[in-house]
């Protein structure tokens, strides 16, 4: 579990983390999600102690990470999936972190077969194509066994057969009891991989909660229906986990939590015609647009396109 606590970063006059508080369970995949400069790799940082927070606190299973005897053991982490020695072999780099925690020979040839790079574990790393270098820095996130697992960006370079790799890799690490905390800019996969959800912009927190509650906060699993007797329809459709709304007077109903074909079927069992029945979906990369716009820190634009075309 990791627990941050009203942490704040200043650098000078920059506020890069400001007051954040959440809370990263067990048992299910956090992502981690925020524009560049929203002050996740701060955050991070901040969680294995590489940074010192100007005020505030962060524990991971209820230690700070310098205070724990074998903290590899407790919390895996990648950050920077370079920063290794360029002319040791991803075998030597893995055995050298091994032998200075106190971690079984074993335990390094079970993380190179676990992330695939028995083929190339006694080449150096400094030639490793960026993937290679991911899959080695997953390796040693994941060599003391930790029951915490926080990863930045882990997709980047892995083509399809690895991005499908972590991503199951993620799952089972939190099917099997494990903190998995992953932190990424590709929303499709953090729609395919995540339960929960930890937003920021500016370095403040501006969601806790789960991919489906954004999705539907952001006007996602809406079902329009119209009707000649929305009176009526309402009260057939009502029930726990429904939400219905719609103005006095007009024929429109928009519905939260059946699906057009549960409405269909329910409408026809009571005789009730209807004149439109359309669903509504939302991506969670829409979601996370439409929630981060004002704390986006660098704005583009296609306009200088149109006018040198």
């Amino acid at each position: 579990m990791i627990e941050v606590r009203q942490l704040t970063k200043r650098y000078g006059e920059k506020t890069a983390v400001d007051g954040l508080d959440f809370t990263v369970e067990p048992g299910t995949v956090t992502g981690f999600l925020g524009p560049n400069g929203a002050g996740k790799s701060t955050t991070m940082r901040m969680i294995i102690g590489l940074d010192a927070p100007t005020s505030g606190t962060v524990t991971v299973n209820g230690r700070r990470y310098a205070q724990h005897s074998a903290p590899l053991q407790e919390v895996g982490a990648l950050l920077e999936a370079k920063s290794i020695h360029p002319g040791r072999s991803a075998y030597d780099h893995l055995r050298a972190q091994a032998y200075t925690h106190g971690i079984p020979r074993r335990r390094v040839d079970e993380v190179i077969e676990l992330t695939g790079l028995t083929s190339v574990a006694k080449k150096r790393a400094g030639k490793f194509s960026l993937g290679m270098g991911q899959r080695l820095g997953i390796a040693a996130a994941l060599l003391g066994d930790p029951a915490t697992v926080m990863l930045d960006e882990p997709v980047n370079g892995l083509d399809p057969e690895g991005v499908l790799w972590i991503r199951n890799l993620l799952t089972s690490l939190a099917a099997d009891g494990r903190t998995v905390f992953v932190s990424s800019h590709l929303m499709s996969e953090m729609a395919l991989v995540a339960e929960h959800l930890i937003v920021v912009g500016r370095g403040r927190l501006l969601a806790d909660t789960t991919v489906q509650n954004l999705v539907r906060e952001a006007g996602g699993d809406l079902v329009k229906v119209a009707t000649a007797d929305p009176g009526r329809l309402r009260d057939v459709l009502a029930g726990p986990g429904v939400e219905i709304t719609g103005h006095p007077g007009s024929e429109q109903l928009q519905v939260a939590g059946l699906s057009a074909r549960a409405i269909g079927i329910k409408a026809a069992e009571h005789g009730i015609a209807l004149f439109e029945l359309t669903e509504k979906t939302v991506s969670l990369e829409e979601a996370f647009m439409d929630l981060t716009r004002d704390a986006v820190e660098y704005h583009g634009t296609t306009e200088a396109l149109g006018r040198a075309a």
